[in-house]
């Protein structure tokens, strides 16, 4: 068994005094290697989860370790990607994925003596999501989709050991939607980096990740827990399975009963 990675103890969070706390008493543990996803309603604290766990925020009470040390601040074996691509207009697709390595150290104090090496890594990296051809190419002439590529291909430059990932591709069309699932499927099964998924789409959940966990409405706190024990590799055709579908419509049945809660 791989040794645990992300361990929440007892873990509280309240952004001030007077709207009480975001999340209560979550208490979990992630194991090195591990793909999970959080889902749960709007404003469960989902994303609150994401900031404890990457040291943009500290517990009100409880600890947060991450890899084998209390969180006391921002890590930088995190790599993070978001809803929104935020790519630097001004920059190609290339020198987007290398700006971690421009402001992340050991890296940065290596970047210009390295940085014909970084790029190799940087256009390896794009070649794995189908981006090999576009490195020069500026953000308003690539897709959504291509766009979002960019910018999980910028979260793993570093070589993060944990990759936090909050409603990556809940903005693009159902189709592109679900090419960037198998993108993200390969590079987890190749890489086999510790991902935390954030996600509204319980099948999204149910085909990236090893186990779920249902968060309560405000203040956020884990109710439930599903393994998913579909087997690996996954494709598309999976979605279509019986057992795919009853794992999506016993998550649904738990959100249903959180809502009503």
């Amino acid at each position: 068994m791989a040794p645990v990675f992300v361990d929440f103890d007892r873990v509280c969070l309240a952004y001030d005094a007077a709207s009480g706390n975001a999340v209560e008493d979550i208490t979990l543990r992630i194991q090195q290697g591990d793909f999970v996803a959080i889902v749960g309603p709007s404003g469960c604290g989902k994303s609150t989860f994401m900031k404890l766990c990457s040291g943009l925020r500290a517990p009100t009470q409880g600890t947060v370790v991450v890899g084998g040390r209390e969180v006391a601040g921002p890590l930088t074996i995190v790599g993070m990607a978001f809803q929104a691509p935020n790519l630097l207009p001004w920059r190609t697709t290339l020198d987007n994925v290398l700006l971690p390595l421009e402001i992340v150290e050991p890296y940065r104090s290596n970047f210009k003596r390295k940085r014909a090496e970084y790029a190799e890594r940087a256009t390896a990296l794009l070649k794995t999501v189908g981006l090999e051809s576009s490195e020069p190419k500026f953000p308003w002439q690539l897709s959504g989709g291509m766009q979002q590529r960019t910018s999980i291909c910028r979260a793993l430059i570093h070589e993060p050991k944990l990759l936090m990932l909050d409603e990556p591709f809940s903005a693009l069309d159902t189709f592109t939607r679900e090419e960037l699932w198998c993108v993200l499927h390969d590079l987890w099964a190749a890489k086999r980096f510790t991902v935390v998924l954030v996600t509204h789409d319980l099948r999204e959940a149910t085909f990236l990740a090893n186990r779920v966990y249902c968060m309560s409405g405000r203040p956020g706190r884990i109710v439930a827990a599903r393994e998913i024990d579909l087997p690996r590799p996954r494709d598309l055709e999976t979605t279509y399975t019986d057992k795919f579908t009853q794992i999506v419509h016993d998550l649904r049945e738990h959100i249903g009963r959180i809502r009503k809660a």
